[in-house]
């Protein structure tokens, strides 16, 4: 491991202006970035403990909640708030790792993981995330566990929070500080798809800190589910995962409805077409399938993942079933 220092920030203006130096990274739980630091992947100069920041989860009064970047994963699944309003960010939380990593982990530091890809962390293979213009091994090796949307021939690394999926649905925003003062972005604007540059995975700038999360009032949220499949029934990875909430109206058909997928792309992966086929129509097995057919219909599977566009497809179907049929 290289040497590098450790600091811990005071506040949000102390832990951005410890940033400046080159090779500097934000420390959350560390449950992603100590790992990548002792395989290698990760060297940085310096560590910048951000887990005394704002870590409360607060009502934004209309309704939503505001979540401090630091807040731990345990505490943003058990809240009361966010189980009544947002069950499916709960629950997409409870499957994302077992109880010890989510009293480490910060939501902030959750938003910010990098990809599982095998090939990512082995130092000895092709991966243009790790070292950009070195090729991607992945395409032609094994890639079961890779992207069937969004994908390029620079990368087809799937996004591995379960937690990122259900912001995306709930059209959560992400405020960030840096040098240049405070923004705010929305969720599914976070994250990029690979393109050329597949090493740039986030639109944040050099230095900038994620300092919360807030989820706007969406009454339709208290209605909805995470569902994840994966090969074994602990804390792996999806395979493929769906976050969805239903609105149906008391003619039976579509009101409003939230999806998104995860385990499918280089980012957590809004379902805008299968959300435009549902809306207004009815409530059932075919409405649903012609939805998933729609999202799915621009899948580019590889040599090994195929299965996975009609999973998408059976699960996606299956959720809205089940939200329609009355059970959150």
């Amino acid at each position: 491991m290289t040497p590098f220092t450790y600091s811990r920030a005071a506040d949000a203006a102390n832990a951005i202006h410890a940033a400046t130096q080159a090779g500097a990274r934000y420390l959350g739980g560390g449950t992603n970035l100590v790992d990548l630091m002792r395989e290698g992947i990760e060297q940085p100069s310096s560590l910048i403990d951000v887990t005394r920041l704002d870590h409360t989860i607060t009502d934004r009064g209309d309704g939503g909640i505001r979540i401090g970047a630091a807040a731990t994963n345990t505490a943003l699944a058990a809240d009361r708030r966010v189980r009544e309003r947002y069950p499916m960010l709960a629950r997409a939380v409870l499957a994302g790792a077992s109880a010890q990593i989510r009293n480490m982990a910060t939501v902030g530091g959750n938003l910010l993981q990098r990809t599982r890809c095998l090939y990512f962390y082995d130092t000895a293979a092709r991966c243009n995330k790790r070292a950009p213009g070195a090729g991607c091994d992945a395409l032609e090796g094994f890639n079961r566990m890779h992207a069937i949307l969004g994908a390029s021939p620079a990368c087809v690394a799937t996004h591995p929070s379960d937690l990122c999926v259900a912001l995306t649905a709930l059209d959560a925003a992400v405020h960030l500080k840096g040098m240049n003062g405070h923004r705010t972005l929305p969720f599914d604007r976070l994250h990029r798809l690979p393109g050329d540059t597949p090493a740039q995975e986030t639109e944040l700038q050099q230095g900038e800190l994620i300092t919360a999360i807030e989820l706007p009032p969406l009454p339709l949220a208290r209605h909805s589910t995470y569902r994840k499949v994966r090969d074994r029934a602990s804390y792996a990875f999806a395979l493929v995962s769906v976050a969805a909430a239903l609105e149906v109206g008391a003619d039976g058909t579509i009101q409003d409805v939230r999806l998104a997928l995860g385990g499918v792309a280089h980012k957590p992966w809004r379902a805008h077409a299968a959300e435009a086929e549902l809306r207004g129509a009815p409530t059932g097995e075919a409405a649903f399938r012609r939805a998933a057919e729609a999202e799915l219909s621009v899948a580019h599977p590889l040599r090994d993942n195929g299965f996975k566009v009609e999973l998408a497809k059976r699960t996606i179907v299956a959720v809205l079933e089940h939200l329609a049929g009355g059970r959150a």
